[in-house]
């Protein structure tokens, strides 16, 4: 009987564990436009996205401090500016503002244009190079959400479609940027202090956005608030970053094509929003895509 060779066997455990993250960071991910959707029925979307960055990133902040973390080089700080903007700024921002406009089950067919753009950046500024097999099952499935979201008629709400195609560019870049810095600052340290650096400006903002009133917010919306800031914005990315980082960008990132699915399930069932059979069969044959596309990523 063949034998798997002990030099194989750290190597192979480092992927498991990253797809074991990775898949993690998917369900806390899930949980975003749901939440974010119950949230903006009562918040207005620029505070709520500058509020959750002030939550996450004092949180953020007392971990640095507790862990007793050193600060990231100067050449660093470039990287983590990238990661700001996409993920702590732009794709909260971006995905608020579309949800004026579009339900949270039709912006999360949107999330599946997300490992595209992850593998995409991840070969520009990842270095990684995936078979072209592999693009060929990214891109199969990229272009069944868009062409779901085409007859879904997108011209009905044109603005919260290119807010989400925007929303999926920006994330991609900060989801490659990070999980590149992860490798030497790691995981949650990256998610961290891209919080902290964005904090003076977050609280200025919270502070000068703030409604003049809270007591009219109900119970869901402070919960959904309360999501969004630590699991969407904190937790989720310790496992995500560390995820990509141990099983590589291209690879684990393609199972965001799974967050549609679980997005769709928490819409029906949490916010009673109607998932025809025609989101369910794009869902399925983008996640039969990610067989092919993991089998052929390296």
């Amino acid at each position: 009987m063949e034998r798997t060779s002990p030099l194989n066997t750290p190597a192979l455990a480092k992927n498991t564990s990253g797809w074991i993250n990775g898949f993690i960071g998917v369900l806390i991910f899930s949980g975003s436009l749901p939440a974010t959707r119950l949230a903006v029925q009562e918040f207005d979307p620029v505070f709520l996205t500058v509020a959750r960055a002030s939550i996450a990133g004092v949180f953020a902040l007392c971990l640095l401090l507790l862990f007793r973390e050193k600060r990231p080089a100067r050449s660093q700080l470039l990287s983590l500016v990238v990661v700001a903007i996409g993920v702590v700024l732009g794709f909260p921002l971006l995905t608020a503002l579309a949800l004026q406009y579009v339900t949270s089950a039709h912006s999360i067919v949107f999330l599946g244009l997300l490992p595209l753009a992850t593998a995409a950046f991840g070969v520009l500024r990842g270095g990684e190079r995936p078979r072209p097999v592999f693009w060929f099952f990214s891109v199969l499935g990229s272009l069944l959400v868009v062409g779901f979201a085409i007859s879904q008629g997108l011209s009905a709400a044109p603005r919260g479609d290119i807010l989400m195609l925007l929303a999926v560019l920006v994330c991609g870049l900060g989801y490659a940027e990070g999980a590149k810095l992860s490798r030497t600052l790691g995981g949650w340290q990256v998610i961290s202090w891209a919080l902290v650096l964005s904090l003076p400006v977050m609280l200025l903002l919270s502070g000068g956005l703030a409604p003049s009133s809270l007591t009219g917010i109900s119970t869901p919306a402070w919960l959904s608030l309360a999501y969004v800031s630590l699991f969407s914005m904190l937790i989720g990315f310790v496992f995500w970053y560390r995820g990509l980082a141990q099983g590589g960008i291209a690879a684990v990132g393609q199972l965001q094509l799974l967050q549609p699915f679980f997005g769709l399930a928490l819409a029906a069932t949490l916010l009673h929003e109607q998932v025809s059979l025609g989101m369910l069969g794009v869902t399925v044959a983008v996640i039969l895509c990610v067989a092919g596309a993991r089998k052929f990523s390296r």
